[in-house]
């Protein structure tokens, strides 16, 4: 029996025996990803769509949500100076330029102010205010979309499972022999697990750069209001100092008149010559 077991390693053992049995799990391991795709089902085409445009707008905002995107230092330094100069026209058309939330904020109430000669600073105020928040909220709106993507994607993913099970149970139904309903339902089964691994796939990452980005967006916003703040104070001191100062009204006991000659001193006789 010893030499019976002995032949058997040996054979197992052998150079040939070996290098096949590595070339099998070579290709048990090696999957293409068009076969994934296709097992998926037809679930797996919406599911790339949304990896798609998820994609597309993870590199977006990381290029658009940024602080020279929002508000920058060069922008507030060039604006103050030209504030200071009363330059307000140049500094319209320096805004229009920039692609900047606060140079929007600027450009808006700088334009009501010279088209509106009579207007009051409150009303500037609140036209800086509103398009302050005009901004703000496009900000946050935009990266609302992400977080669809990532409640979305689950869902699809979800509704492929179910629509899997639906197509084993059905060839289960349908009878046949033993092997061929055991093939159908791994079939079903693998369709349902890769849509659901898939929908996760997608939607864990969108939902994660989701967070990042809200946290971005609401420091910038914090920094655009406190900017937008700064402005404002420096708007309304140039206005202040360039208002033209009325002279101060002369009190009851100050004398600022020439004396002036009674009418009746004329008429009076000169007694000087009696």
């Amino acid at each position: 029996m010893n030499w019976h077991r002995i032949l058997i390693t040996a054979a197992l053992m052998s150079p040939t025996s070996l290098f096949a049995a590595e070339e099998a799990e070579a290709a048990a391991k090696q999957l293409d990803f068009m076969e994934i795709v296709e097992k998926g089902g037809p679930m797996m085409f919406p599911l790339a769509l949304l990896s798609i445009v998820g994609m597309v707008l993870i590199l977006l905002y990381l290029m658009t949500i940024r602080r020279n995107a929002v508000v920058s230092d060069r922008f507030m330094n060039t604006a103050e100076a030209m504030i200071r100069k009363r330059d307000f026209v140049g500094l319209i058309g320096y805004c229009h330029r920039q692609n900047q939330c606060m140079a929007r904020i600027t450009q808006k109430s700088l334009e009501f102010m010279t088209k509106n000669r009579g207007s009051s600073f409150s009303e500037i105020r609140e036209i800086a205010e509103s398009e302050g928040s005009r901004q703000a909220g496009m900000l946050s709106s935009r990266i609302t979309y992400l977080a669809d993507i990532g409640s979305i994607a689950p869902m699809v993913g979800l509704l492929g499972t179910v629509l899997g099970m639906i197509k084993s149970f059905l060839h289960i139904s349908q009878g046949g022999f033993e092997g061929a309903r055991q093939m159908k339902l791994a079939e079903g089964v693998s369709e349902a697990l890769v849509t659901t691994a898939t929908g996760l796939v997608v939607g864990i990452p969108a939902l994660v750069f989701y967070s990042i980005f809200r946290g971005r967006v609401q420091k910038y916003v914090s920094e655009l209001e406190a900017a937008s703040t700064h402005m404002m104070a420096m708007l309304q001191a140039q206005l202040h100092l360039s208002s033209p100062q009325l002279p101060p009204t002369p009190r009851p006991h100050d004398d600022y008149s020439m004396p002036v000659q009674s009418p009746l001193a004329d008429d009076r006789p000169d007694l000087h010559g009696i």
